[in-house]
């Protein structure tokens, strides 16, 4: 018998270790992949494109906001693993009333270590071991020089992130100053607001908007001064093994800014 609680603090029972489990959630699936735990995958959405084999081999159920229930519960999971923020409260809840649904809410480096005892604890593989002591080891940044940054991640009304979101973490630990940290959740800017806050770098997410090169050279334009880049959302909102990837990646862009910018 294995006790837990998710995330949002309810109880989680499983009578014995997991065999049959479904994804919701893109990130944690390429997690549960790198954690040794694909032979036990039966099910994800449609947005789980890494690894890239994977939707060619597992069961495809719908997307994060639109699952398909009764495929899902036609795979008989042990067990599903969704998220808060990527899925819809009224489908976490109908798959609660037939099988184990263990919800995330990832805000910070943290929580993703707590995520990965949570793993080592259930599924005891020598992979998932292996990642937590790797994310374990992903240094801290505290001492770097503090890059004002705006992080849009959508056009008409322009987005961007607050205080209370995992790139925002993102963002604080590897030297790139959110400008809306004041602010909640995703908040709608002016441009107005961006000029105001000295913002010296503004960020294009690949996602959930795809910014493209024509909006780069419109807030070029539109925001003088600043400087204006596309960046991989994944690296900032994908919570997971993705860390790996992105120490890398967001110290490569974090020391190629600085030579830029004119504090």
């Amino acid at each position: 018998m294995i006790k837990l609680k998710d995330d949002l603090g309810a109880p989680i029972l499983l009578t014995s270790k997991p065999q049959r489990i479904i994804s919701l959630v893109p990130s944690l699936t390429e997690t549960l992949v790198d954690a040794g735990l694909k032979s036990l995958l039966a099910g994800i959405t449609i947005f789980c494109v890494h690894p890239k084999e994977l939707l060619k081999e597992i069961k495809i159920i719908g997307g994060t906001k639109n699952p398909r229930i009764n495929d899902i519960l036609n795979l008989k999971p042990d067990l599903v693993f969704a998220n808060k923020e990527e899925n819809r409260a009224e489908d976490i809840n109908e798959l609660k009333k037939f099988t184990q649904v263990y919800v995330t809410d990832i805000k910070n480096n943290q929580d993703i270590l707590d995520f990965f005892g949570m793993l080592n604890v259930v599924f005891k593989t020598d992979a998932c071991f292996e990642l937590l002591q790797k994310l374990q080891n992903i240094p801290i940044y505290p001492q770097r020089k503090k890059i004002p940054t705006c992080y849009l991640i959508w056009k008409d009304p322009w987005m961007t992130i607050g205080k209370d979101t995992f790139i925002h973490s993102m963002m604080e630990k590897y030297g790139f100053q959110n400008i809306c940290s004041d602010s909640d959740r995703y908040p709608i800017i002016s441009l107005e607001q961006i000029k105001t806050h000295q913002t010296k770098i503004v960020m294009l997410s690949s996602e959930p908007y795809p910014f493209k090169e024509k909006e780069k050279e419109e807030l070029l334009k539109l925001l003088p001064g600043m400087s204006v880049i596309l960046v991989d959302g994944e690296m900032f909102s994908w919570y997971g093994s993705r860390l790996l990837l992105a120490d890398t990646y967001l110290n490569n862009l974090y020391f190629n800014l600085l030579k830029e910018v004119k504090f």
